[in-house]
């Protein structure tokens, strides 16, 4: 089976996701989850074991990537009356997102959960990597900056950066959007157009013709046409 992931690349599309989120048993859990992955990038793997002592110890914290083991800077300034406002019941050593059969969600729940918001979308193109995906394509839309977002995701290319986060496929569409060979002289704009088109394809179809016949005549001298 082939998986195409994609990023939420419009304000509408997150929003979209967000109202379904609202409508789960947990939907302040799920939606705060969410919120965490398109605005940190990291891996769902990392996001269901985060704990409060995780993020509350500075506006950037740090964790130590479950894939990598490398360490992470997390740039949470702007979640932070988000954050303070989730987590204020919570104790130090709590998940941010606990599983009901206990301890954290599972990576895999996640994408279930998921698949049931793809479901009402009419998409299939959601995946736990949709979240980091979304914050790398906004990231690089607002910025540009490709370097930077290639050492966030530690991608050894631009070029793995720019595909994993949709950006080729936007770049070749928008490339190609008015790009059309040959329509001028199917489609002229113009009456005036239309007639200098006519008399010119007509010569072209004698020319054509004539070389036609010459060949015919070269390789079979007793046949004259």
């Amino acid at each position: 089976m082939t998986y195409n992931v994609q990023p939420l690349r419009t304000q509408q599309e997150i929003n979209d996701f967000l109202f379904c989120l609202r409508r789960n048993k947990n939907a302040n859990r799920d939606v705060f989850l969410f919120l965490i992955g398109i605005n940190s990038g990291l891996r769902m793997s990392d996001i269901v074991k985060l704990q409060k002592k995780d993020i509350i110890s500075s506006k950037n914290p740090r964790i130590v990537e479950k894939k990598t083991g490398k360490t992470r800077i997390l740039y949470l300034s702007s979640l932070q009356d988000l954050i303070q406002d989730y987590t204020k019941d919570l104790e130090p050593e709590d998940y941010l997102f606990p599983s009901t059969k206990g301890g954290h969600l599972e990576v895999n729940t996640v994408y279930q959960m998921f698949q049931k918001v793809a479901k009402l979308l009419g998409r299939d193109d959601i995946g736990t990597h949709t979240l980091r995906k979304t914050f790398g394509y906004h990231y690089y839309k607002k910025t540009k900056d490709v370097a930077t977002l290639m050492e966030i995701f530690g991608h050894s290319s631009e070029k793995i950066t720019k595909r994993y986060i949709g950006i080729n496929e936007d770049e070749i569409s928008e490339t190609l959007l008015n790009f059309r060979l040959g329509f001028w002289l199917y489609y002229p704009k113009t009456w005036s157009d239309s007639r200098t088109i006519a008399p010119r394809w007509a010569f072209i179809i004698f020319i054509a013709n004539k070389i036609s016949a010459a060949d015919i005549e070269r390789t079979n001298p007793d046949k004259r046409i």
